[in-house]
């Protein structure tokens, strides 16, 4: 199905209902399951709507203990950590943990919003905005946006107040930032429903455009920030450029995939979202700001791309964002986001709350509720900061993609850090095709997921935050909540063919209540977590097929915390020398 967000068109096919996304639940009956809890004990359950039913191992590997002055344990490191790690470390059985610390705003050596546009245009005071929600701001909302194009950039001051807008904002141009008073001051309320579905209220709307085709003479190796061609071209340094290859039948068979990977077979898709940092024309070595994560190969016809027309600099910070409307009206439509970043790189979402909408019911299904569906999506961009936001309880959870809180799309290096989901299908997700890579969820808390199967009922089993689509590579789940459940697993035919959802990616240090479920292809890592957090790599489950061998688990039975308690921290204060 053929869809447009905003202005960028994207082939999309709704997401599988009911079972289909990872839930704490699979159809076996009464059959029951063992966990392996953090303090490495033990117990069995029935299986039920809402727990897991995997068998779960959890045998910890060697770790080593590090003690303070006092020669009291201070904590554990983990084997594939050590204190003098370094990019190239690898462990036993060629296990290793990528460098995650490239993911956001300017690959994380700014802080978002330290520049911003000297201009500033006031909606309500220069566009004459209405900020009492009694009349519809679309038209004078959309002047303010554009008068800042005109300018060549902008902050587009939206002064307190409740913002009524009726139609769609969109923005087209760089160095365009829409700055409120406050997540809890100033307020976008939009109400429209009908033709809304794969559509967004807000759209930060790039271009982006592929230029001429640059085969690869040598295959990239992961981990290695340098790629070869015969000719570099026109290619120069600072390009924004694309590296990718063909879903080739040899991709398919090897990851045994053949039969179920079908949405992209034979064509060419974008794996990675680089910037070229030097060129030796006379050897054909172009040099890359951020390490490939997966073997870029001859055989599958790998290449680079130029990459133009993605926008930068944009940013939506401290407002506050609703849009649920009637109950069969939110379940008339699917995937409504409230915000898209769509073709964008350096750009940032900070201090972003959704609210109750004055648009909801008053009581019944619905009543309270924050959003229609979707609340911030971010596809095919580089290099973003979402940062201390909050989404929450989404009216339509059910199928055809709904319910995704924090959704990110064919992305790479996006940080999603200090953010809150709560109640929607699967409250963080990364959805939709290849391409998925470096990105990492810092501090987040997820909870209240559900996947609900009809309108009529909100009864459902857990929805877990996921990887939902095909072969996300490298990414990272740090210091984080999750009191629902996270999924990393094959999801077979589900989602068109979703397959292998993830490889290399590790969870780290995480806490809560829910599960945490890890069947990667090839190797997968959850290190270190919670007491009460259940950890799932049995490979006994439908969901394991072909994900051998079983995900690297570290920590359970282990005393003192993780060392350090963030990675994706830790990293970056390495990379950075600080």
């Amino acid at each position: 199905m053929r869809v447009r967000v905003g202005a960028s068109l994207l082939w999309i096919v709704a997401c599988g209902g009911g079972g289909g996304g990872t839930s704490a639940s699979t159809a076996t009956g009464e059959a029951t399951s063992t966990s392996t809890g953090a303090d490495g004990t033990t117990s069995g359950s029935a299986a039920t709507t809402e727990a897991p039913t995997s068998t779960t191992t959890a045998t910890p590997t060697s770790t080593t203990t590090t003690t303070g002055t006092t020669g009291e344990e201070a904590g554990w490191r983990s084997e594939l950590y050590p204190e003098d790690w370094t990019p190239g470390f690898t462990g036993p059985e060629g296990r290793f943990l990528h460098d995650f610390s490239y993911a956001g705003y300017h690959l994380a050596g700014e802080e978002p919003g330290s520049v911003v546009p000297a201009i500033t245009i006031d909606a309500v005071r220069d566009h004459g905005a209405d900020p009492t929600g009694t009349s519809d701001a679309t038209a004078a909302l959309q002047a303010a946006i554009d008068a800042a194009a005109q300018a060549g950039g902008a902050v587009v001051r939206l002064p307190e107040g409740l913002y009524r807008v009726d139609g769609r904002l969109t923005v087209t141009s760089s160095n365009t930032v829409i700055a409120g008073a406050g997540a809890e001051h100033s307020r976008l309320w939009f109400t429209a429903f009908s033709d809304m579905s794969f559509e967004a209220h807000l759209t930060f709307a790039g271009a982006p455009q592929l230029g001429a085709d640059v085969p690869l003479v040598a295959d990239g190796q992961p981990r290695a920030r340098t790629v070869t061609v015969a000719d570099v071209g026109t290619l120069k340094v600072g390009d924004e450029v694309a590296i990718g290859w063909q879903i080739s039948p040899a991709f398919v068979a090897e990851h045994g995939m053949t039969g179920t990977w079908m949405a992209f077979n034979d064509t060419w898709q974008v794996f990675f979202w680089r910037t070229i940092t030097a060129i030796d024309a006379g050897s054909g070595t172009i040099e890359l700001d951020v390490p490939l994560r997966y073997p870029a190969l001859v055989r599958d016809q790998a290449s680079v791309r130029a990459v133009t027309g993605l926008l930068h600099e944009v940013a939506l910070t401290d407002v506050g964002v609703a849009n649920a409307v009637g109950w069969e009206d939110a379940w008339s439509q699917d995937q409504v986001y409230a915000v898209a970043m769509v073709g964008v790189r350096d750009a940032w979402v900070a201090g972003v709350k959704s609210f109750v909408s004055p648009g909801a019911p008053t009581e019944g299904k619905g009543a309270g509720r924050h959003l229609q569906s979707g609340g911030l999506t971010i596809q095919r961009s580089a290099r973003v900061t979402v940062m201390d936001s909050t989404m929450e309880l989404a009216q339509h959870r059910g199928e055809g993609g709904n319910g995704y809180l924090f959704e990110v799309m064919q992305s790479g290096e996006v940080l999603v850090r200090d953010c809150v989901a709560r109640a929607g299908r699967h409250n963080f997700v990364q959805n939709w095709g290849f391409g998925a890579t470096g990105i990492v969820w810092l501090r987040v808390r997820s909870s209240e997921g559900r996947a609900i199967a009809l309108m009529s009922s909100e009864l459902g089993p857990v929805g877990l935050s996921e990887f939902h689509h095909s072969l996300a590579t490298a990414n990272l789940l740090d210091q984080s909540v999750v009191d629902d459940g996270w999924g990393a697993v094959n999801r077979l035919a589900w989602s068109s063919g979703a397959g292998h959802s993830a490889t290399q990616s590790a969870v780290w240090n995480a806490d809560g209540i829910g599960a945490v479920r890890s069947r990667q292809f090839g190797h997968g890592y959850v290190i270190g977590v919670g007491p009460q957090l259940r950890v799932e790599t049995s490979l006994d489950e439908p969901d394991a097929e072909g994900t051998m061998p079983e995900d690297w688990v570290e920590g359970p039975g282990k005393v003192g915390p993780l060392e350090p308690p963030s990675l994706y921290e830790d990293q970056l204060a390495r990379r950075l020398g600080r």
